[in-house]
């Protein structure tokens, strides 16, 4: 206990309501600006390689890029942050907050939810693709028998390229929809902590590491969405939300202060934030490992016959991750 008294003692010292207010206007912009700028970044780097011959390549690194900046968010930011909350000398001494490692177990829920609703959707995807096979193969027959066997071929053979292309959008548009909403989970958590805190001395070296903190996972969803192959309307749509999240978080928090008195250090607070951060940090894990590093480094073709592109994206993959791990000395 008397850890806890001694750490609310330090944080009295720094408490400032007003300045605390003034500081969460200011970081409202900042973050929303810098989240913009981090997730806009890898979709015009796309776009303006469109068409080139470079294109293909450099959003593989792109990607990889982001698989590193979501796997160091996950295990270096979200889940160190959610087990901190959980094990708070204020929840690690009631029950059944002490006996038990929940932070681990509500990791483990959300990889799971991911995996689950990767199988679905994926389930469902190839639903789609048998039905459509079938489809053309009723159109294949109905050719042969108009106009010759060679040209049915030809455009069966069309037919099954474009087929898997769409499978592969359609994977990449749900990895990215999953990936958005892990991250989201993570932003507003991160903002309603903020908007719940008095502390000064907390508040103001966070506002310019959450500015780069926004810029890095924005960059990692960004890469993401770029490969997707989303309208315009639709990408404008996710990055606005994922640029929004935060400082609505922020404001929640405010709220929530102003509502109830509860503070970032309150016991309910915490749990709260323990248990989404889990989650999020489930989810992220999974995709991470799963639909973006094991699915390119494995299972992509262009990759497995370059083996400098492999080089090349693997040090991407170590960059993303390394930038993302050094900012947890700030946030």
């Amino acid at each position: 206990m008397a850890v806890c008294v001694t750490d609310t003692a330090r944080a009295a010292a720094c408490r400032n309501g007003e300045a605390a207010a003034h500081l969460k206007v200011v970081s409202l912009f900042v973050i929303f600006f810098t989240s913009m700028f981090g997730m806009s970044l890898p979709v015009l780097l796309a776009r303006y390689f469109q068409g080139k011959s470079l294109y293909d390549k450099a959003i593989v690194v792109i990607k990889c890029f982001a698989a590193g900046v979501i796997l160091s968010t996950s295990l270096v930011h979200v889940l160190p942050d959610a087990y901190a909350a959980l094990s708070d000398c204020q929840v690690a001494s009631m029950h059944p907050w002490k006996d038990f490692p929940f932070a681990g177990l509500v990791t483990l829920i959300g990889a799971l939810m991911a995996l689950f609703v990767d199988i679905a959707a994926s389930s469902h995807v190839e639903h789609s693709h048998s039905h459509a096979q079938t489809q053309y193969a009723l159109v294949g027959a109905q050719e042969k028998l108009e106009s010759g066997e060679s040209k049915a071929e030809l455009g069966t053979s069309r037919e099954t390229e474009r087929e898997a292309e769409e499978m592969a959008k359609l994977k990449q548009r749900l990895v990215s929809q999953v990936l958005e909403i892990g991250i989201i989970f993570h932003s507003v958590i991160i903002g309603v902590t903020m908007g719940m805190s008095q502390n000064v001395c907390t508040i103001r070296p966070l506002v310019a590491a959450l500015a780069f903190h926004q810029i890095f996972e924005g960059m990692g969803l960004g890469g993401c969405v770029a490969q997707a192959g989303f309208s315009f309307g639709t990408t404008a749509y996710m990055c606005f939300m994922f640029s929004v999240t935060t400082p609505m978080g922020i404001i929640l928090g405010m709220v929530l202060f102003s509502v109830t008195g509860y503070d970032d250090s309150s016991p309910k607070a915490l749990i709260m934030e323990g248990l989404l951060g889990s989650i999020s940090s489930g989810i992220l894990i999974y995709m991470a490992l799963v639909d973006l590093i094991a699915l390119d480094f494995f299972h992509s073709k262009l990759m497995n016959s370059n083996l400098t592109l492999k080089k090349a994206s693997f040090v991407a993959l170590t960059l993303g991750s390394a930038a993302m791990s050094i900012l947890a000395l700030w946030a």
